[in-house]
Parts: structure tokens; C-alpha cells; sequence
């Protein structure tokens, strides 16, 4: 399984003649963004070391990419060079799954987990 895909180039939505919109920052992108390496290193890792593995960290990060980047590809950019972040650093390191590997898949799920909730709870609805 390769890392999630970036966009080659991202498509204006500006009217012609206007400058294009500055991605919109918000308080907790860089959560977010530990959020998306997170999800990144989680992936390469349960695919590693698992069989049967279901694409379901890939898919939470779509599901990500969609809620939080609709109309924003700067920040789609941003968060999924995260995630290309956080799976390369791990399939630089283990090319086979490991002690090491079990034990980093955990500490990473447990971390995602405490900022998926942190996020969650902080900026939510």
C-alpha cells in the first residue's frame, strides 16, 4: 500500500479576476496536522504488521480531508503532505514488522486517539 496520494495541482474556486483565497487558518491546524501524521504512520505501520489489514485509517483520512478541506486545498495540501509525512517516516525505518513496529502503532493509535478527542471536544460543535 503506498502513502495517500497528493493532489498534483490543486484547482482554483476564485472567480477570474480576483486573487485567490488564502487558505483559512484555524486554532487547531496544527493539532490537525499531528492528527494527519499521526494517521499517516498508523497506516504504514498496521499494514506492516497486520494481515487482513482494512483500509480503514486511509479512509479516515479522507473522511478527514473532506470535513476539514472542502473548499481549501492549501490546507488539503498542508494536512495530506502530513499524512505522506507520517507513513514515509515509518516505511524509511521498518521494512518489516517488528517488536518495535507493535509497540510504535500503539503509542501512535493511542496519541491519535487523544488528539482526535482533544480536537473533538476543544473545537467541536
Amino acid at each position: 500500500m503506498g502513502a495517500f496520494a497528493q493532489p498534483s495541482a490543486p484547482s482554483s474556486s476564485a472567480p477570474s479576476g480576483s486573487a485567490p483565497a488564502n487558505s483559512a487558518s484555524t486554532a487547531y491546524d496544527q493539532k490537525l496536522s499531528r492528527l494527519a501524521e499521526v494517521t499517516g504512520a498508523v497506516h504504514y505501520l498496521r499494514n506492516l504488521c497486520q494481515k487482513d489489514v482494512k483500509e480503514d485509517w486511509r479512509k479516515a483520512m479522507s473522511d478527514l480531508l473532506a470535513a476539514e478541506t472542502a473548499n481549501e486545498p492549501e490546507r488539503r495540501q498542508k494536512l495530506t503532505a502530513a499524512f505522506n509525512r507520517g507513513y514515509r517516516s515509518f516505511a524509511a525505518v521498518y521494512t518489516e514488522c517488528t517488536q518495535a513496529a507493535v509497540v510504535a502503532e500503539e503509542q501512535y493509535r493511542n496519541e491519535g486517539a487523544t488528539l482526535a478527542s482533544e480536537i473533538a471536544s476543544r473545537f467541536g460543535n
